[in-house]
Formats: C-alpha cells, sequence, structure tokens
C-alpha cells in the first residue's frame, strides 16, 4: 500500500499490521532451523505460531468490519486508491491472449482508453476499459483516466468491429468524468459520447459492463449502455463526482462539502443497486481490490463468465429489446393523487 495515501479509518489496522510484523520478528529471531538432511534437502520452515495466526485472524476481522461500514465518503477515498488495481490490471489477470488495438480512425489514439480483442474463460471478448496510469508519466499521458472523444471513438469502433465478428463487449468503468479541456470541446467531446450512448443501446451482441473504481457523469456511460451492469463492492457511480457537486451547491469544495455531497449523491453500490441502476455488486477481497488484486480480478471474471453465459444464449432481438427496457425503466416513479378533501356538512 502506498505510504502517502493512508485512511484514516484504517488506523486500526496499520497498529495491528506493526503487531504483526514484531511478531515475525521475534518468530524470525527465535526460529532455529535444523541442518539439511542427507541429500541436501531443505527441511520445512517453522510452522506460524498461535499468537501469529490470532493476529493475522484478527486482522481479516477487523478489515471485514471497517470496510463493511465505510461512507459514502470513504468509499470515494477508496476507490480512487492509487493502489487499486485498474483496467490494465484486470485485464492481464483475467484474460488470455490479450491483443490490443489503437486509434479512433479520425484523429489519434487515446490511452485513455485501452480496447482489445482477448479470451475470458471460455468466451472471446472485447475488452474495453479506462486507464488512469499508474506513474506520473503514465498519468499525464492517460489523462488521469479522462478520456478525449478520440478515446470514446476509439472504442465505438473496436465494438462495431466485435459486432461485425459476434464477439462479446465487456467494458471496465473507471473515470472521475470525461476530459473538459478546450481540445476535447473542440473536437466533439459530448458528441462522442451521445454517439455511443446511442450505437451501444443497437449494439448487436451482447454487453457486460463494470464499475471497477470511479464512474463519473457520462465520461462513465460513454462505454457503460449495457445488458449487464454491475459494481465492484467499494466503487462508486454518479452523476457528478462529490466535489463537483458540493462546488455546485455549497460554492465550494472541503472536507465538509464533500463528505456532505457524496452522502447526498447515493453513489455506493448498495444505493445504485437500490435505485436499479445496476444489476448486480461483485463482492471485493477483505480490504478492499488493492490489498488483492488476483482475489479481486477471479470474483470480477466469474461474475463476467457467468453473464455472457447466459446473454449469448439469447436471440438478437430479444438481447436488444431487453436492453432498451433496461434503461427505459431508469427514473421510474410512481405518484399517486392527493384525495380530494370531504365536503364539510352545513347545519
Amino acid at each position: 500500500m502506498a505510504s502517502f495515501y493512508q485512511l484514516d479509518f484504517e488506523q486500526p489496522v496499520r497498529e495491528l499490521d506493526k503487531r504483526i510484523a514484531a511478531a515475525e520478528r521475534g518468530a524470525s529471531d527465535d526460529a532455529q532451523l535444523p541442518a539439511p538432511a542427507l541429500g541436501g534437502v531443505e527441511p520445512h520452515p517453522p510452522a506460524e505460531s498461535g499468537e501469529l495466526r490470532a493476529l493475522r485472524a484478527e486482522r481479516l476481522t477487523l478489515l471485514a468490519s471497517l470496510y463493511e461500514q465505510l461512507s459514502p465518503w470513504n468509499t470515494v477515498r477508496v476507490a480512487r486508491h492509487p493502489q487499486r488495481p485498474q483496467s490494465g490490471d484486470y485485464i492481464a489477470l483475467m484474460c488470455r491472449e490479450f491483443t490490443e488495438l489503437h486509434g479512433d480512425r479520425r484523429y489519434g489514439d487515446d490511452p485513455a482508453i485501452i480496447t482489445g480483442f482477448a479470451r475470458l474463460g471460455h468466451h472471446k471478448v472485447l475488452m474495453v476499459g479506462h486507464q488512469k496510469g499508474r506513474d506520473t508519466q503514465e498519468k499525464l499521458a492517460c489523462h488521469f483516466g479522462c478520456a478525449h472523444p478520440e478515446g470514446y471513438r476509439k472504442a465505438l469502433a473496436k465494438m462495431k468491429l466485435a459486432e461485425k465478428f459476434g464477439v462479446p463487449v465487456v467494458t471496465l468503468v473507471d473515470t472521475p468524468g470525461a476530459y473538459p479541456g478546450l481540445g476535447a470541446e473542440e473536437r466533439g467531446q459530448a458528441e462522442a459520447i451521445a454517439v455511443n450512448l446511442r450505437e451501444m443501446s443497437r449494439l448487436k451482441v451482447p454487453i457486460v459492463s463494470i464499475i471497477i473504481g470511479e464512474g463519473g457523469s457520462g465520461g462513465a456511460l460513454g462505454i457503460a449502455v449495457a445488458d449487464r451492469v454491475a459494481m465492484l463492492q467499494h466503487a462508486w457511480y454518479s452523476v457528478i463526482s462529490p466535489e463537483g457537486c458540493a462546488a455546485i451547491l455549497w460554492k465550494q469544495a472541503n472536507e465538509q462539502t464533500n463528505v456532505s455531497s457524496a452522502k447526498a449523491l447515493r453513489l455506493t453500490a448498495r444505493d445504485n443497486l437500490k435505485l436499479s441502476i445496476i444489476d448486480a455488486i461483485v463482492p471485493e477481497p477483505p480490504g478492499a481490490a488493492h490489498r488483492d488484486p488476483a482475489g479481486a480480478a477471479q470474483a470480477l471474471a466469474d461474475w463476467i463468465v457467468a453473464q455472457l453465459d447466459e446473454l449469448t444464449a439469447e436471440t438478437t432481438e430479444d438481447l436488444l429489446q431487453a436492453r432498451y427496457d433496461r434503461f427505459r425503466r431508469l427514473g421510474e416513479f410512481e405518484e399517486s393523487a392527493e384525495p380530494e378533501p370531504t365536503p364539510e356538512l352545513t347545519p
């Protein structure tokens, strides 16, 4: 875990980590390994002490408890953790034979969105995902995960290619929003996202989308019009970031207004599932995905494969109709008329 990015609610875990490290040092100092056996075969290392096993079990229990009770703002902070797996990490962990495809055939390539064909389980798929970058140079090249219009056009061009060959599409969403710069606007940022929404809604192959970290506004929705939409347990998905909401409502974004706006936006996975915006929550390992990327990738791959197994069995007509109905249902509400007042009887 990056030492410069510490979450205050994890202080008890850090204290426990110190105790575990001290116990490990003590066990290492006390261990008296026997001499190698005849033939040069090394003996088995000594088993963990009961104290060390108890401390590790306590740590797992503590992590599960802390992350079960995350506030909306802390959920946002976890989703932005610098060690949290990104699309490129999940693709490497989940997929085989990944072949990346570049360029939108109009302007250029956008490293903020990765596209390419791969094998996921027993399915051939097109993978599309936001990429934020790790070090400073990569983050600047990827615009911190904020795609330009050429990124969305690249994604759509590859989706059309997948449609041509009957290959399902899997998208991994992780962006605070589309890039808001002047160049992006001049090249048609809003139009590129709008076209993606229209074309993905009628793409004739199954589409599965997962919000793996941040899901901000149209930048997220630009690759998230899908038959099945899910969120990782500690991701967020909303029409705007908490800071953007705070700046609009309270004219300033600080710790207090960010906490309030995160709560008001109802952006957590639980909130989105309750509002029927997503179809499922994919659980993360104890302590979130950045502590066990391989475990998170396995859970994600299992869910994706299960959805593709169901979706590939449907006819194209049923698939498109169900996708249309799914998004038409968003925002539905019922309004009951107020009962008319009973007229008072005059004597």
